[in-house]
């Protein structure tokens, strides 16, 4: 008995760890799933909101691989919690059936309990089994026999009782995710319906692409020149500007130690490259560097159109470009912020728009496109604090590059801001 008990209890312990887990797991992948939903909104919100009379195909385009990207997470998720869900009613499935078992061997049990109990019900049959012990020390061991077997058979019916609580329990628990397993298999099939349409959408687009597609290669060309050009211009502002600031440094420290009688070393070559930083400068990087991952967005809503790094274009597989940025699509008009405390390091005049450099110690922050300046040269601003407006690319889009850079080395933004 007591081993059963023992293997009752290791197995209750286990199905109670299990049960955690897949609670927690549950909880992680209904947290994605809203987040998920809530991109999809945003995105068709911002779709809505940007709608052209004039079509652009290629906008449609990488729109349109956006939307099947976002549905296609989402039926992922939705396999992922149908997984989790079929592996929690197998678990609870078990239990219950052991539970079964192990109530049908305790009735029986406490059947013959019963039935041995009410054989021996009256007291003088208690009594003369005392009485005729043959020492004390016999009928005191006959007396706590009495009282244990009375305590077993209560404790019996104790267990018999949380069994079957225990049991309707799990049977309580097993409809409710046989529920929601029926709830989120049709979703998911509802939204495989949904996944299936907008890439059959995306093959008519793809067929429009290719009657003309000397035409849109030309297009994806002359923006990725553009593009590398920018970027250039930017970096090369970067080298300068670090270079002017080593420069005046070097020859405030000279000025100082020729105004104090110290003989000046000779002067080394200036950096340009590498920022001198004082010790204020030095603990905004740092500070900047502690919160990557954790950055606001240079705008309050918007969705990456372009990624950091190695893009190859969806539809034409031999034309490749390097981003050292990203561009986030958003509002007409939005807002847009500075991403961490810093000053104004520079802003530049790029064809019909404007760029905002900050510097955050050796960091600094790119946002290009900008139809308005709100800041000057030299200001320092805070956290999300506004610095301009978000003008519209080549194809009529609101869209922002944002870039980060430590001293001229480019970095991946995406990994600097947070998840939102």
């Amino acid at each position: 008995m007591h081993r059963i008990l023992s293997f009752i209890l290791l197995f209750l312990s286990f199905n109670t760890f299990a049960q955690q887990d897949y609670q927690a797991q549950q909880r992680k992948l209904e947290e994605r799933k809203s987040q998920i939903l809530k991109e999809i909104k945003e995105f068709q919100s911002l779709l809505n909101t940007n709608k052209k009379q004039e079509r652009n195909i290629l906008t449609e385009l990488n729109e349109q691989n956006r939307k099947i990207k976002l549905q296609s997470e989402l039926i992922s998720n939705s396999k992922k919690q149908i997984r989790t869900l079929k592996n929690d009613i197998y678990v609870n499935t078990l239990a219950s059936n052991k539970l079964r078992r192990e109530l049908a061997v305790l009735k029986d049990d406490y059947a013959k309990t019963i039935v041995k109990s009410y054989k021996s019900r009256s007291e003088q049959n208690r009594i003369m089994f005392i009485l005729s012990s043959k020492n004390f020390l016999q009928a005191y061991k006959r007396m706590q026999y009495i009282k244990q077997y009375a305590k077993y058979r209560k404790s019996q019916g104790d267990e018999i009782r949380e069994k079957f609580e225990e049991l309707e329990r799990i049977s309580a628990h097993l409809e409710i995710q046989k529920s929601k397993q029926e709830k989120i298999a049709k979703e998911h099939e509802e939204q495989r319906k949904e996944l299936q349409g907008e890439r059959n959408k995306q093959s008519e687009l793809m067929s429009l692409v290719k009657k003309d597609s000397k035409k849109y290669s030309a297009q994806i060309r002359k923006k990725q020149q553009e593009t590398k050009k920018i970027e250039q211009q930017i970096k090369e502002s970067v080298r300068k500007m670090i270079e002017e600031e080593n420069r005046k440094r070097r020859e405030e420290e000279e000025r100082k130690a020729k105004a104090a009688g110290k003989t000046v070393a000779p002067k080394k070559n200036v950096s340009s490259t590498r920022l001198e930083m004082t010790p204020e400068e030095k603990a905004l990087a740092t500070s900047f560097s502690n919160n990557r991952g954790r950055l606001p967005w240079p705008v309050e809503k918007g969705y990456i159109s372009t990624k950091y790094g190695t893009v190859t274009h969806p539809e034409y597989e031999n034309i490749q470009y390097e981003s050292h940025g990203i561009e986030i699509t958003t509002e007409q008009g939005a807002t847009v912020r500075s991403v961490f405390e810093g000053v104004v390091s520079e802003i530049q005049i790029i064809g019909n728009t404007k760029a905002v450099l900050i510097r955050h110690g050796e960091y600094i922050s790119v946002y290009q496109n900008l139809s308005s300046v709100s800041v000057s040269a030299g200001q320092k601003v805070s956290t999300k604090q506004k610095i301009g407006t978000v003008g519209t690319n080549f194809e009529g889009k609101p869209v922002i590059k944002f870039m980060i850079m430590k001293n001229t080395d480019f970095n991946n933004p995406q990994s600097w801001l947070s998840s939102k």
